[in-house]
Formats: C-alpha cells, sequence, structure tokens
C-alpha cells in the first residue's frame, strides 16, 4: 500500500509539471501575437456588428436562416481548411403579435398595464384572454401548501434572484426552476394561468423571456414572463387587497418542426486531423433579443479566433474546429445531432471549449470535471496573465457541449464577469451597444490561445485513455 501511494505522488508530480522553458516561450510568444493582433483589429466587434444586423436569430426564422448563410460565408472567407453545413431539425414556436396584461381590479390603483412576454414554448390564452384572481408564490412548496385554492386563479411566481451570491449563474439557477416548470406545477392544481418574475437583478419595465416546458399529464397552460417592476407592483398591491385580478392574453403557437443547420469550419491538424479541440457557441437567440452577449458575442469570439489562427498561419498538430450550434435556447437541437452524428464515428473529440455567458471582460476557463483533471489544466494558466485571467477552476462547461461530455470530450466554459450578464439576459436589452470591443477580443484572443496549445499537447494518458501523449 505505501509503494503504491508513492507510485501515485510520483506519477502526478510528472504529470503535473510544467512544460519545459522553451516550450513555455514559444507558447507565451504566439499568445502575445495573437493579443497584439487582436486588439489591434477587434475583429470580433465587426463580426458581432455584422450578425446583429440579420435581427434576432431564433431557430427556424428566416433571421436564423439568414445568420447560417452569413456566419457559413464568414468561414468560407477566412479560409479554413473545410467549412461545411450539418442539418438539424428543429421545432418552431411562433411568438404572437399580442402580448398584454393588466392589474383589471384594484381598489387601490384602478387598472394598470403589465408588461409581459410569453414564455418560449407556452400556449396561447384564450383569444378573448383571461381574467382571474392572481396569487403570489415564491417556491413549489408554498404553491403546494396552497394547493387547490390556487384552481382558476393565475399563479404569480415572485422569487427573485439571490442578490447576494457574487456569482450571478448560481443566482440565476436558484431562481430558473419557476420559469421552466411553473406552469406543470401550477396546473397539477387546477391554475388557468401563470406570470414568472423575470430573471434578472435590474428593475426595470424589460420582460426576459425563456424556455419553459410541460409535464405529461398535466394540463397545459399559458405561461409568460413579468418585467421586474410589473412584478414589484402586483406584489406591492396584493400586500393592500386579498383579490387582485390581472388580465393576461397572447397567442403563440406551435408549428410544423423546420430545418437548419450547424455551422462547422477546422484548421487540419498537420499530424492526428481526427483528434479534434473543439471550440463553440450557438448561433440562436430568443425572438425578442438581437442577443448580442447571447450568444452573439460567443459567436463573434470563435470565428475570430480561428480567423486569428489562421491569419498567422498556426496549424497545430491537432485539428481545431469552429462549431457554431443551433438552436440552444429552444431544446439543445445543434448540440445533440452534432455530437450524435455519423460524422464523429471516425473523430476523437479531445477538449470543447463553449463560450456562451456573455462578451464582457473574460477572468479565465471553467473546467466540467473531477478535481484532478481541472489541475492538470491550471498548469496553463501562466499563458493567460498576460491577458489579465487568472483562473481555471472547476464548472461547467456549456450547453451545448453537453452530449460531447457524456461521450468523454473534457468540456470547458470561457469564463467572464458575470456581474451585467442577467441585465440583458434574453431581454430586448442584449445590444451591440452593450458590448465592449476590447472585452469581447479578449475572449476571442483567450480561446484561440488555449484551442492552439491544447491542439499541439493533446491529452495526457490519465485523462484520456487512448491518447498516448507525444
Amino acid at each position: 500500500m505505501m509503494q503504491y501511494g508513492m507510485f501515485v505522488l510520483i506519477f502526478c508530480a510528472v504529470i503535473f509539471l510544467p512544460a519545459d522553458a522553451q516550450q513555455n516561450e514559444e507558447y507565451l510568444d504566439i499568445g502575445e501575437q495573437l493579443l497584439h493582433k487582436g486588439l489591434v483589429e477587434e475583429g470580433a466587434y465587426t463580426i458581432l456588428d455584422k450578425l446583429l444586423e440579420v435581427g434576432p436569430r431564433f431557430a427556424g426564422t428566416p433571421q436564423n436562416a439568414a445568420a447560417v448563410e452569413l456566419t457559413h460565408q464568414m468561414l468560407n472567407d477566412i479560409g479554413l481548411d473545410n467549412v461545411w453545413l450539418e442539418p438539424v431539425t428543429v421545432p418552431r414556436w411562433v411568438r404572437s403579435e399580442i402580448e398584454e396584461a393588466k392589474i383589471a381590479g384594484s381598489q387601490r390603483i384602478g387598472e394598470e398595464r403589465l408588461t409581459i412576454a410569453a414564455l418560449g414554448g407556452s400556449i396561447a390564452t384564450p383569444e378573448q384572454g383571461i381574467t382571474a384572481p392572481v396569487v403570489e408564490v415564491h417556491s413549489f412548496d408554498e404553491l403546494e401548501e396552497l394547493g387547490d385554492s390556487v384552481e382558476g386563479k393565475i399563479v404569480f411566481f415572485n422569487r427573485p434572484m439571490d442578490r447576494r451570491l457574487v456569482n450571478t449563474f448560481a443566482a440565476y439557477s436558484g431562481a430558473v426552476n419557476q420559469r421552466s416548470r411553473g406552469a406543470a406545477e401550477a396546473a397539477k392544481f387546477g391554475a388557468q394561468g401563470v406570470l414568472v418574475r423575470s430573471l434578472t437583478l435590474r428593475i426595470d419595465d424589460y420582460p426576459h423571456t425563456g424556455g419553459m416546458r410541460y409535464q405529461d399529464g398535466v394540463p397545459k397552460i399559458p405561461a409568460a414572463s413579468i418585467s421586474t417592476k410589473g412584478a414589484e407592483l402586483l406584489s406591492e398591491t396584493l400586500k393592500y387587497e386579498e383579490v387582485v385580478d390581472v388580465y393576461m392574453r397572447f397567442t403563440p403557437e406551435m408549428r410544423d418542426s423546420v430545418q437548419t443547420y450547424n455551422v462547422i469550419g477546422e484548421i487540419t491538424g498537420s499530424q492526428y486531423p481526427d483528434d479534434i479541440i473543439l471550440i463553440g457557441a450557438h448561433l440562436d437567440s430568443w425572438d425578442i433579443t438581437p442577443g448580442a452577449h447571447d450568444d452573439g458575442a460567443g459567436v463573434a469570439q470563435v470565428i475570430q479566433g480561428i480567423k486569428l489562427l489562421h491569419e498567422l498561419e498556426l496549424r497545430p498538430k491537432r485539428t481545431i474546429r469552429c462549431v457554431l450550434f443551433a438552436n440552444e435556447e429552444f431544446g439543445i437541437s445543434g448540440g445533440f445531432a452534432y455530437a450524435g452524428s455519423e460524422k464523429r464515428y471516425d473523430e476523437e473529440h479531445l477538449v470543447a471549449i463553449e463560450t456562451d455567458r456573455g462578451g464582457f471582460l473574460p477572468l479565465g476557463f471553467t473546467v466540467d470535471n473531477e478535481d484532478e483533471v481541472v489541475e492538470y489544466f491550471q498548469r496553463y494558466t501562466y499563458l493567460f496573465e498576460p491577458l489579465g485571467m487568472h483562473q481555471i477552476i472547476q464548472g461547467f462547461g456549456g450547453v451545448d457541449i453537453i452530449p460531447l461530455r457524456e461521450q468523454g470530450t473534457i468540456a470547458m466554459g470561457l469564463l467572464p464577469d458575470s456581474q451585467r450578464y442577467f441585465d440583458l439576459h434574453h431581454s430586448a436589452k442584449d445590444t451591440l451597444e452593450t458590448v465592449n470591443p476590447r472585452e469581447l477580443e479578449l475572449g476571442a484572443v483567450a480561446i484561440a490561445l488555449f484551442a492552439y496549445v491544447l491542439a499541439e499537447d493533446g491529452l495526457p494518458r490519465f485523462i484520456h485513455e487512448e491518447y498516448l501523449s507525444n
């Protein structure tokens, strides 16, 4: 037992030794070239500007098709070794032009307009809308305690994101289930409809939409997000009156599924072309937003990242592949189609890096794996210090690369500052003007550098059993 423990210590010591000084200097020099070229050109911002000209890129829309065509042409124009499209079937949900709500029965304030947005996948209200007493709850436990007393009413989920948390993604995770599952849970007790507080830390009159899902065997009821300003008004009114009626009307519909595409381009590896380092983002956005940060910024970063590598004539041993995934927002269709394609049978995806947390100042990377694997990747931290990035930590990689992770690929994510992200997320406020060109470009440079180094080094055997490091 003592001998085995000593062997493990020696093995780990060898694994985690930093790369030799010559290689360190080579990678630092490449990082400097990428950084200087990127910051001078700010190409990611130019790419993003062109992308946002097509409008909101919700899956199945003409604007989404235009975005596919545009980015496909962008990758072709770079002069990559291979550029192609892979078909993806996506659901088609269409928002109605009419989305309206108001406090319809209050002795204290009379009628007052409420700003709403139907949640993605919601059924329509009746043509004449719904008018019913509203019941405020903050959790599913509270809803269950009320039980059948919510029958025939509108359930108002008003759990805010937790302001105490520095990590706003953790705050979002703590509140998002009321949006995704609220309608199904309320319908179990006979509710007519659902309003959900927008998931943002700001108090404003912009509703933030997002996906929701129904449950088999449970009636479907209409569901909408309400702006935080409206949520505060409605909550305050309920403190003074036992019965407050709310009217809401919206008429979205589900249509037949349609075909779109994952957009793919690559620099082929010089020695191991079937070993792949993937850099990815999702091309779609919600239908009420330009989607500058979610995820136009990610799209711009991966296109710019592979463009910088190509223009500097950097060809690593393994393939670097850029993938713009279809329909992350409404079903992760592109991620599943990509990982499940027969084209993947002869390929080995070593690492997938996704950027889907906005184009804000990058702080580091996350690694969605166990401690030992995270510690291995921390050997590369020195590369990113010239960019002001000091973290390679354990954390979620990205939604689109979940299917690859399940197949054994190491999933990583670009980690930017998160404090402003949910001010904009899934709302009409997510515009080009909220993106800083230099911050966006630093993310592109970081992704390009990490992809190149990993494509050169590969993975040690303890991470990727089929790989023997050279």
